[in-house]
């Protein structure tokens, strides 16, 4: 076990300026926690404050600990109703932490295609899991001819006295389509709605031939599916009933989803994608919408130049609720509303990839009206960001000697 760190949020202080005696003066806008220069520098957002907000600081004194050590690359977390923690591997392997002991992988989980982004990737339990004991994961399946798709699939698990979990009956619910050769871009988190249905976050396979799939409404690339609990389209899914679509598809043009969560206030769900350069993108799925991706983006390629013309706002088109320029690389997300940090409830919290760091963001309804940069001084990746049955919350760092890291107050 390592030695846990102890940190505090610094306070900011913003003095109002000048005045007549006894006068209140607004305050200025408090700086963006962001200060460097956006890749897109000559973009403008289409309505204030959908990219750097000010910043906020909440003044948590939090501790940091090791919750779990000698996990390889753990990309989902997903908590049972007795308080086990289940954890998938990139690799395909799936453990359970229950008592303090992580268990070795768990046997029945389906053969996955871990090459570049893909692996065993998201996570869920099933609403009643006490009952059916079903867990879904998705992960990156091998097809022939050197293609792969994004798959969900269902299996029981079983945990006895004495004896290993493991998984019983684990079947494929749902596949991607097209399959198509490429190393990139799976998505993939995995969502219950209020109504039991799940929803499943994709992404555009990353190769730029593949970019148009993600308007094409005769397949599942670049869309958030909504599926029932055996792999069915629910009948009012927003394309049911139209011969050119996909009657799973919930919406379209996403590029790479990797953050997702319900909204514990609304039921609707909000997913964080990647974007290209200075284009990571929060944004609230509903039905129906088209949320532009290719022809609508906001940064530019990474390889230099626009993209499809530098156009970030269309007719037809979602705009994200906010988005980072320069980009976080975001992966895990969570809505938290418990009692343990009364300073943090009802923020959103997103894991970044890149920024090693989470940002907190503040909200009013669907507005962003601050953001705070929390854990930096970690120095590691964060692939996912759940909020455990205590109220603290659980980290998963993105590396070979991976580790599950619980914050809780000091």
């Amino acid at each position: 076990m390592k030695t846990p760190l102890i940190a505090t949020a610094a306070a900011v202080l913003v003095a109002a300026s000048g005045g007549a005696e006894g006068q209140a003066q607004p305050k200025a806008p408090a700086a963006p926690e962001e200060t460097r220069p956006p890749n897109a520098a000559a973009q403008t957002s289409a309505f204030p404050g959908q990219t750097r907000a000010p910043a906020v600081k909440s003044n948590v004194a939090y501790r940091v600990a090791d919750y779990i050590t000698g996990v390889e690359k753990p990309w989902a977390l997903a908590f049972l109703p007795d308080g086990g923690l289940l954890i998938t591997e990139k690799a395909g392997r799936l453990r359970l932490f229950k008592d303090g002991k992580l268990s070795d992988p768990i046997a029945g989980v389906p053969a996955v295609d871990a090459s570049g982004q893909g692996g065993l990737l998201g996570l869920a339990v099933d609403p009643d899991f006490a009952r059916n004991g079903y867990v879904y994961m998705s992960f990156s399946e091998a097809q022939d001819g050197g293609r792969n798709n994004t798959a969900v699939a269902r299996g029981r698990l079983v945990t006895a006295t004495g004896q290993p979990p493991r998984l019983e009956g684990a079947t494929t619910i749902w596949r991607q389509t097209p399959a198509i050769a490429s190393r990139g871009h799976f998505g993939s988190r995995l969502v219950f709605a209020r109504d039991g249905t799940l929803f499943v976050t994709t992404g555009d396979r990353q190769i730029n031939e593949s970019r148009p799939n993600a308007q094409r409404l005769d397949g599942t690339i670049g869309k958030v599916v909504r599926i029932t609990r055996d792999g069915a389209a629910p009948k009012d899914n927003p394309f049911v009933g139209r011969a050119d679509a996909r009657p799973e598809i919930f919406s379209l043009g996403h590029r790479n989803i990797q953050s997702a969560a319900l909204n514990p206030r609304t039921g609707e769900l909000w997913e964080v994608e990647h974007g290209t350069k200075g284009g990571d993108e929060l944004n609230i799925v509903r039905a129906g919408r088209n949320y532009g991706w290719p022809d609508v983006a906001y940064g530019v390629e990474y390889a230099g130049g626009p993209i499809t013309g530098g156009i970030t706002q269309m007719a037809g088109t979602e705009q994200p609720a906010y988005y980072w320029d320069p980009v976080i690389a975001p992966s895990g997300m969570a809505f938290y509303e418990a009692d343990l940090f009364p300073a943090w409830k009802g923020s959103l919290f997103v894991g970044g990839l890149g920024s090693k760091r989470v940002s907190r963001l503040t909200l009013d309804g669907d507005r962003v009206t601050g953001e705070e940069w929390l854990f930096g001084e970690l120095g590691e990746r964060i692939r996912d960001v759940i909020v455990g049955p205590d109220g603290a919350l659980y980290l998963a760092t993105d590396n070979a000697d991976g580790r599950v890291l619980r914050i809780a107050p000091r």
